[in-house]
């Protein structure tokens, strides 16, 4: 390797400050490549260890080093001078302070290798859920605070933690961040001369490092070239191996005999070139404490509230009746994120969040697009509200009848949203034509949840994104319809076959005529249809199918998801009415 990688110019360059993620301990082995003393071992090694100390501390901190913080020792509770120090404690002992260790090691054995555990007060302060090797935020959309690396044998390296969020801890508890590391850097080469220092060995200090630098030349296998080894020898002569409990005593000059010699290497002379940097320096707390201690923050998240495309901000939003306009895959863009959530109150109004507990009252316009009370946004976390943002629109369209009537009237709407009661219409057609008919008309589907809930007419952006709702739908009714179990009832002529949607139309006939189930069962129909758009379906067929579903191809796509909806859920409730006055034929 060359000079500069020893002098690891890219590591002193990087600064803890501005730093994203901050590592609270390291033990990891970067590189170690062949043996050591021999030619081509190459290695570098990576280890740090951090403290939290108080505010007033951090004068007293800084005569501390990689010795004293570093990786040094493991962490268990002890008892030192009559009194008991728990694990996560530096006691005051100490150097004349104390500090806390965010980092536990709990040290294994010969068989059960260590463990390292984030320290609880930080994880549950912060409201972190463990999975794995990763910590996530629960109320923030499930987002990575910490994490933990692990070497190839499945042994901790590294445990870092998201600065913004140590921080607004640290702030909180009035405490910094001492954060002290070494790295190692070396090479076993055949010759050195490319090695240039002016010394060796050569150091380098600033404020928060010291850098060294040095070559010593080895025999091949890693003795020190040149030099001699002694040996020491001592054995005990005073043993009767013919005993059956053999004992000795103390040893002295007439019970134990020495030899001693020395050992002198012949290996070829090969070289060490090694680098060494060590760190010290500080995350200091963050000024204030919006996640912990509830600070409040500047406002920085700015909407539209007027059609000339005034902005405002949380803090005027919270006064006064006001709604805001937004485009409708904002919808979209919460439900998708973990533990995001869709619900409806009525046909055009609903619940909306990205994280449990968060929900906000919405309600879809005219124009298709989605209002919210302002005052709710302006109540929302500062993340959330930046996910609100990013669709908002002038308004137009008016505020949702619907909306406006619940929460400016109180008076709801007694309309339905098809999205409530598309899983529970497919629970019940299964049920009565299982009790009617005695038919078992749904097969097994293991993505059957997911396609409920994905079952919705924010879905529906565009034509593409429409179509793809229709193919769910699909997927929901003629695609799980047993065609099998309901030919027992109804048998196709010889040489025809009919799929599952045909064999269901045929059943309904047998009650209500052949015109009327072919009427009922047309809307599921044109649904199967849309699906195979995704094939290229020629323009003419499509715009069939669309008409033979009820959807009015000038409306908002929201509106045509609404629809697409309204009519399979329709269809459902009409074929269950139909079952539920079943009358056997003679």
């Amino acid at each position: 390797m060359d000079q500069k990688w020893f002098e690891v110019p890219e590591i002193r360059r990087r600064k803890l400050e501005g730093a994203v993620w901050v590592p609270l301990r390291a033990i990891s082995q970067e590189i170690e490549e062949g043996r050591y003393g021999h030619l081509g071992y190459l290695s570098e090694f990576y280890g740090v260890g951090t403290l939290a100390v108080a505010i007033e501390d951090k004068a007293k901190t800084e005569k501390l080093g990689w010795s004293d913080v570093g990786i040094g020792h493991d962490h268990s509770g002890s008892v030192e001078y009559g009194k008991y120090i728990p694990c996560d404690v530096r006691p005051s002992e100490y150097n004349g302070f104390p500090g806390t260790y965010l980092v536990l090691d709990q040290h294994g054995n010969r068989e059960e290798r260590s463990e390292w555990h984030l320290h609880q007060d930080l994880a549950i302060t912060l409201r972190l859920k463990r999975e794995g090797d990763t910590w996530l935020s629960i109320d923030e959309g499930y987002i990575e605070v910490a994490k933990l690396e692990r070497s190839g044998d499945g042994s901790p390296r590294l445990l870092s933690v998201r600065a913004s969020h140590l921080k607004d801890y640290l702030c909180a508890r009035g405490m910094a961040l001492y954060v002290t590391s070494y790295r190692q850097r070396m090479d076993v080469v055949a010759d050195a001369s490319h090695i240039t220092w002016p010394a060796n060995p050569h150091e380098e200090l600033t404020p928060t490092d010291r850098w060294a630098g040095r070559v010593w030349a080895i025999h091949e296998g890693g003795m020190p070239y040149g030099e001699k080894t002694a040996v020491f020898h001592s054995s005990r002569t005073d043993v009767d191996h013919k005993e059956d409990v053999p004992t000795i005593g103390l040893p002295d000059e007439a019970n134990v005999k020495s030899t001693s010699w020395t050992v002198e290497d012949s290996g070829r002379k090969l070289f060490v070139v090694e680098g060494e940097l060590w760190r010290c320096e500080w995350a200091d707390p963050a000024p204030s404490s919006p996640i912990v201690r509830r600070d409040k923050t500047p406002a920085t998240v700015y909407f539209i509230t007027d059609a000339a495309g005034k902005q405002e901000t949380k803090d005027t939003l919270q006064a006064g009746g006001r709604w805001l306009w937004f485009r409708p895959e904002v919808v979209m863009a919460l439900v998708d994120r973990r533990g995001g959530s869709l619900g409806w109150y009525t046909r055009d109004t609903g619940t909306v969040a990205c994280t449990p507990g968060c929900g906000v009252h919405f309600g879809i316009n005219a124009l298709g697009l989605v209002n919210v009370y302002a005052k709710d946004i302006a109540l929302l976390p500062d993340w959330q509200q930046k996910i609100w943002a990013g669709h908002n629109v002038a308004p137009d369209g008016g505020v949702s009848d619907e909306l406006l009537a619940s929460q400016a009237e109180a008076r709801p709407a007694r309309t339905k949203a098809p999205e409530r009661f598309l899983g529970e219409g497919l629970a019940l057609l299964g049920q009565v034509l299982q009790e009617k008919v005695g038919i078992a008309v749904f097969r097994p589907h293991s993505d059957f949840p997911t396609l409920l809930r994905c079952a919705h007419r924010f879905r529906a952006m565009d034509r593409a994104s429409l179509l793809s709702l229709a193919k769910d739908l699909a997927r929901l009714t003629a695609d799980s319809f047993d065609a099998t179990a309901l030919q027992k009832r109804v048998r196709p002529p010889s040489g025809e076959r009919w799929g599952s949607l045909k064999s269901l139309e045929k059943l309904l006939a047998t009650q209500i005529g052949v015109d009327q189930a072919r009427a009922a069962m047309g809307p599921l129909f044109g649904i199967y249809e849309l699906r195979l758009a995704d094939a290229h379906l020629p323009a003419s067929e499509l715009d069939e199918a669309l008409e033979k579903v009820g959807i009015n191809q000038s409306a908002p796509y929201v509106v045509q998801g609404y629809q697409l909806l309204d009519a399979c859920v329709g269809t459902l409730y009409a074929i269950i009415k139909v079952v539920e006055d079943w009358k056997e034929q003679s």
